[in-house]
């Protein structure tokens, strides 16, 4: 069963009817080009496809909201743990 799962992907996509040019594999990573203080609001708004200044904005509310404390804490621990883009 595998072989043949195998060998119908590799003519799908040597044949052209399947591309994988065009698929690409969605990371999240802090931004360096879209950046306030270290890019983690940027880099989930690329990696969501918003706008990132209502990132910024929701994650400022929803911090306040919560007595600030988890919020920083959170976007600490986002900051070590999120890669940089380099781009």
């Amino acid at each position: 069963m595998a072989n043949t799962q195998f060998s119908l992907n590799f003519i799908l996509v040597n044949y052209g009817i399947i591309r994988t040019s065009g698929l690409m594999e969605k990371k999240l990573m802090r931004s360096s080009s879209d950046k306030v203080i270290a890019g983690v609001c940027g880099g989930l708004a690329n990696y969501l496809g918003w706008e990132s200044d209502k990132i910024r904005i929701g994650y400022v509310i929803l911090s306040v909201i919560s007595a600030g404390f988890p919020g920083i804490l959170i976007y600490l621990i986002l900051w070590f743990v999120m890669p940089e883009d380099f781009a």
